[in-house]
């Protein structure tokens, strides 16, 4: 995974961009959609120290769009009105599917942690609920920036 090159007096140093990244309830994904025209959209993820994981439905335009070309680009950020708020990390490289595709939990040692991720953060902890629609990604970053813009007020 290389690191940014440009921005890095607003980085999130490894342990910083982890904490974001486990905390945060959405994050933005791009897909390369028919005739090469990107595809924008929500999602509930998490992150487990080195991978991003996506649960998505399976019958979706951007299940169809990774089928066909497996680069994705997502976004992590919050913020608001204020710029000096602004935070957040961007994650690129390929997709893969991993499990039965929807899950119905057939028994799989490489989606026990994610599983457990997404229930503490999405359904109040317990055990991952199937419900036959979604499947598993797992991004296979290239590339990670990141960046929080309060760390320019440090710099002062």
């Amino acid at each position: 995974m290389s690191g940014q090159r440009r921005g890095t007096a607003i980085a999130m140093t490894d342990e910083e961009r982890d904490a974001f990244l486990r905390t945060q309830p959405v994050c933005r994904v791009a897909t390369v959609g028919p005739g090469g025209h990107p595809h924008a959209s929500a999602l509930w993820f998490v992150w487990d120290g080195a991978a991003l994981w996506l649960n998505s439905l399976v019958h979706s335009q951007r299940w169809t769009d990774l089928d066909r070309d497996p680069r994705l680009s997502v976004i992590v950020d919050e913020g608001g009105a204020d710029f000096m708020r602004l935070r957040g990390v961007e994650l690129r490289g390929n997709i893969r599917a991993v499990g039965e595709a929807p899950r119905k939990g057939d028994p799989l040692d490489e989606l026990r942690v994610p599983e457990l991720l997404f229930a503490d953060k999405y359904m109040g902890g317990g055990t991952f609920r199937y419900d036959g629609r979604h499947g598993w990604l797992r991004l296979s970053t290239e590339k990670v920036v990141s960046w929080d813009f309060a760390k320019l007020r440090r710099d002062r």
